[in-house]
């Protein structure tokens, strides 16, 4: 299915989940926040939740710094 991650376009496999599109990006989930068509998603979202065709999803990481 296709969908946009931080405005690119990207395909991933039907019934992926948030927590899919992490792995494949890399990414510690911990460390990051998701926004799924301009709503936040809760952290224990992450793995319930299925992307769907044509979902906007936005992810910011958070950077330590002083």
């Amino acid at each position: 299915m296709q969908l946009t991650v931080n405005g690119e376009a990207r395909n991933m496999p039907a019934g992926s989940r948030i927590t899919d599109l992490v792995h494949e990006l890399g990414l510690d989930g911990r460390k990051i926040a998701v926004e799924r068509n301009l709503e936040i998603v809760p952290r224990s979202r992450y793995s319930l939740d299925r992307l769907a065709q044509d979902d906007r999803i936005e992810i910011v990481a958070f950077v330590g710094g002083g």
